[in-house]
């Protein structure tokens, strides 16, 4: 069974989603690709067990520690193209960041023929069901500046910030 749980951060209310045994989402309630097809409406409020373990992440993480992404089970539901991408997101170590470009290369490491993948990264990161846990947040442009965050930039910069990125 589903359930469906609105948590207030530092940063605004996340509404997350599992069952009793993954979390398939987490979202800034006012983000862009809220739910991500999920019927929001006919699922029951509740505080499952991952939903449990994602709030003591998620508080972890905003008292500025570097919280194991193991900590909580995940379950995206996405496209095999964009479960790739987000696996490579949670390679990003905390306080660092890649590039939308470097995220093509490492999906294409095995491969001879490289073409560069960006614009289809940038689609998968844009549309992270799980939020803050799996850090799209850490992609920026390669010339450094910070784009686009389904949360807004300026949330994007202040993860950035407590994490002391560079």
């Amino acid at each position: 069974m589903q359930s469906l749980y609105h948590y207030q951060t530092p940063l605004g209310e996340v509404t997350m989603i599992s069952d009793e045994h993954y979390l398939f989402g987490l979202w800034f309630t006012d983000q862009k690709y809220l739910g991500a097809g999920f019927d929001l409406g006919s699922i029951p409020i509740n505080q499952s067990g991952p939903i449990k373990l994602a709030i003591n992440w998620l508080t972890d993480y905003f008292n500025g520690d570097n919280p194991d992404v193991a900590m909580v089970p995940l379950s995206p539901q996405v496209t095999d193209f964009r479960n790739r991408v987000l696996r490579e997101l949670i390679k990003v170590p905390y306080g660092q960041t890649a590039t939308y470009k470097s995220i093509s290369d490492s999906l294409q490491a095995n491969q001879a023929n490289k073409r560069n993948l960006s614009r289809a990264v940038g689609g998968a990161v844009g549309h992270n069901p799980i939020a803050l846990i799996i850090p799209c947040h850490r992609i920026i442009g390669s010339n450094g500046k910070l784009t686009g965050y389904a949360g807004g930039i300026d949330r994007k910069r202040f993860l950035l910030a407590l994490e002391n990125t560079n």
